[in-house]
């Protein structure tokens, strides 16, 4: 009777924990997985902050055409400011937005700000709607380039 207690309370000891080699097994692949989620997350983190540069440029694209049609310029004429000028060292997002703009051409910038994870990205856009990406992702001169794999 005395043997089947200690065999009882042996089990009952066995089954209440982990090893450590069960720990450590869990603990491998914790690492393993967050070894390749967290680039992954990184970059999806960056291309939501690109949607800030590309949708800026956009939409001071489309002030700049009006203004022009308004206008017949793409500067300040008058009373009637560009919208350069208004857009021209705001920060959208991570990006510092540039405008230079005279009678018939202009050119946007959004540049990655220095202390942010875009510091190494600039996107532009000019009157003939050339869109240029310089970026880690890759560089290209006719369109802006959005995902890691350098697709637009």
């Amino acid at each position: 009777m005395q043997n089947d207690r200690k065999h009882s309370i042996f089990h009952q000891f066995r089954s209440n924990g982990f090893t450590l080699i069960e720990l450590m097994i869990v603990v491998a692949i914790i690492g393993i997985l967050g070894s390749i989620a967290f680039p992954a997350y990184s970059d999806y983190v960056k291309r939501g902050y690109i949607v800030d540069a590309t949708n800026t440029l956009s939409s001071t694209r489309a002030s700049l055409e009006q203004h022009f049609q308004d206008n017949r310029s793409y500067a300040t004429v008058g009373t009637f400011t560009s919208p350069c000028a208004t857009v021209n060292g705001t920060t959208v997002g991570r990006f510092s937005i540039t405008c230079v703009s005279a009678a018939t051409t202009y050119t946007i910038t959004a540049t990655g700000a220095s202390s942010s994870p875009m510091a190494s990205f600039v996107y532009t856009l000019n009157q003939t709607n050339t869109q240029t990406t310089s970026s880690p992702w890759g560089n290209s001169t006719s369109c802006w380039i959005t995902r890691k794999n350098g697709t637009c």
